[in-house]
């Protein structure tokens, strides 16, 4: 009896983390198809963002991406925190969900806990709007510290038809030069 318990805890488990693990992306959302991961690697600033804790207070934030030997792809989140005064990083790996030419991906910070990472606009590999696993989750990202008026007016477009409130946008300060920046 306890051997069948033991089973349906685990089975519950396993039910959960692959429900959470198919909704890693907004429904009305579709990543970038022939996307090219060689293109998309380097630096990449934070132009804006909805706020959430891991961001809390981080001015100056950016992503820096590599290819790691086995075809995943290591991240490098860096930034201010304006409360601390002080530069911090943190190290994850981002992974395929399906095709390498399909830009859904998925993304950890802490161990085997992943979400999603989906680039569902992108413009000649300079610009990029990032969904989140849910309507929780967005970036606007630029491989300079500022963007374009139109290419922004035309993420704020995308990400509102994808359901996402843009009023929410936290426009990141790209002020101060980062000891990460390579």
């Amino acid at each position: 009896m306890k051997n069948k318990s033991i089973f349906k805890i685990i089975s519950a488990f396993a039910l959960l983390c692959f429900a959470v693990s198919c909704s890693s992306m907004p429904e009305k959302a579709q990543p970038v198809t022939q996307f090219d991961v060689n293109k998309y690697l380097g630096t990449w600033y934070e132009i804006a963002r909805f706020d959430y804790r891991f961001e809390k207070d981080l001015d100056n934030a950016m992503a820096q991406y590599s290819l790691n030997k086995d075809g995943s792809v290591h991240v490098t989140n860096s930034g201010y925190n304006t409360k601390k005064e002080k530069w911090v990083s943190v190290n994850g790996t981002a992974k395929f969900r399906g095709s390498q030419d399909t830009a859904a991906l998925k993304v950890s910070f802490f161990g085997p806990f992943y979400a999603g990472y989906n680039v569902v606009a992108l413009q000649d590999y300079q610009y990029a709007l990032v969904a989140g696993k849910n309507l929780d989750y967005l970036w606007i990202l630029s491989r300079e510290k500022n963007i374009p008026e139109n290419v922004k007016q035309n993420f704020l477009s995308k990400a509102r038809e994808i359901g996402y409130d843009t009023s929410r946008l936290i426009w990141v300060k790209q002020d101060k030069k980062s000891p990460f920046d390579k």
